[in-house]
């Protein structure tokens, strides 16, 4: 895929990764010229920080982690689009995978996951791209079996 072989050369320039601002109290970011129209962005990782729930509605995507370490919570399910503001989960759809250095993953349309740097001292690094271009972030909150739609965001909430 096209999108997971760009985030792995973009995560092979070291000179890129080490370029990222780091901040010990939050996540930073620089958007990056994805392939073929897409949207990419480097983003850095401080120790015990995340996403929390969220899918990227109609764009698929990859990332890949270039330093440090991340845990993605994903949902082995596809979720009703739209029409809804609470669901139960079923059991065993959760799938948890820890991507180190140089691992990362592609991902379908409506993929909702969490990423987090579960280090207690050691920031990371990823890099990330989605096509076409994000036309919505939905967040949700999760409390054991029950997804709940929180917020859906524009581009110009994150840009």
């Amino acid at each position: 895929m096209e999108l997971l072989d760009f985030v792995r050369r973009t995560a092979a320039d070291t000179g890129l990764i080490a370029s990222l601002p780091l901040d010990p109290e939050g996540r930073t970011w620089i958007r990056l010229d994805g392939p073929g129209g897409s949207e990419a962005w480097l983003i850095g990782w401080p120790p015990g920080t995340g996403t929390g729930w969220h899918d990227h509605a109609d764009s698929i995507g990859a990332f890949l982690t270039a330093s440090g370490t991340l845990r993605e919570h994903s949902l082995a399910a596809r979720l009703p689009t739209d029409g809804w503001k609470t669901l139960e989960l079923n059991e065993d759809i959760d799938r948890s995978r820890e991507l180190t250095a140089g691992q990362g993953r592609a991902f379908g349309r409506h993929h909702v996951h969490e990423v987090l740097n579960e280090s207690a001292a050691e920031h990371a690094v990823s890099v990330h791209a989605y096509y076409p271009p994000l036309p919505q972030i939905r967040r949700y909150s999760r409390t054991g079996a029950v997804l709940r739609l929180e917020q859906t965001e524009s581009p110009e909430d994150w840009q």
